[in-house]
């Protein structure tokens, strides 16, 4: 049986009176790719900043890797093996891939990013950040300006800063979005060969992508989570039929 790393009980959180997440319960084990879907505001990237501690809950569990980190900070949350990537990347233009990804590893021990120039050239910063470029299909590209690369090359470098931490656990928002179709390919198989030893959980609009390559999957409208299933039982459930997909019974 896999290892349960991720198990969330009743998440709320609202903004202004508004909920965003409402007593969203999931688990996510080792070796899946577990996607959430919804329609725009349905509360997805309000879900994964909740669960990276970007946002606090108003009520409800997070625990991971059957510890309660319901109450930690980001950083607390990241050294317990914990990751994300964002909607929008955090790429510093001005530096080289190798140094992004070097700066990232550095960040995650607790130190200053003003000491960016030595992170790039300490020696394991160095070689655990061209491990993590390779990984992502970016070796031969580690000295290149981030500011000169394409945006899907953008998308492989933050899964690479992401991947520099030494998770356990991804949780990727949108890692797909403005990708070409040779990209999106690119990515899926990055994907599927990282689930291999990680959990995975996955906000992602692009349905051929989510249903090429989830285990399971979560569907989310405004802020409820309204199923959890295979990607055939999602297929075939009414309710996200309905609500989501825009198809009639």
């Amino acid at each position: 049986m896999s290892e349960q790393l991720l198990e969330v009980s009743g998440l709320s959180r609202s903004f202004g009176g508004i909920a965003a997440t409402s007593d969203v319960s999931l688990k996510i084990a080792r070796g899946e790719i577990h996607a959430v879907i919804g329609p725009n505001g349905a509360g997805k990237t309000t879900l994964v900043a909740l669960l990276a501690g970007e946002l606090a809950a108003d009520s409800g569990t997070i625990r991971f890797r059957e510890g309660d980190i319901t109450l930690d900070a980001t950083p607390a949350r990241a050294r317990r093996g914990l990751a994300r990537t964002f909607q929008v990347t955090s790429i510093f233009s001005e530096f080289s891939a190798l140094e992004n990804v070097a700066l990232a590893a550095q960040a995650h021990t607790g130190h200053s990013f003003r000491f960016w120039k030595p992170a790039a050239e300490d020696a394991a910063l160095r070689q655990g950040a061209l491990e993590a470029l390779q990984k992502v299909g970016l070796g031969d590209a580690s000295e290149r300006n981030a500011g000169e690369m394409s945006h899907g090359e953008h998308r492989l470098l933050e899964m690479a800063m992401a991947l520099a931490t030494n998770p356990v656990m991804l949780l990727l928002d949108e890692p797909a979005a403005g990708l070409g179709p040779e990209e999106t390919t690119a990515m899926v198989e990055l994907l599927q060969e990282l689930k291999q030893d990680k959990g995975v959980l996955l906000v992602e609009h692009d349905m051929d992508v989510v249903f090429a390559i989830a285990d399971r999957i979560t569907v989310m409208v405004s802020g409820k989570t309204i199923a959890t299933g295979s990607p055939t039982e999602i297929r075939k459930d009414d309710r996200v039929r309905k609500a989501y997909l825009g198809e009639e019974g």
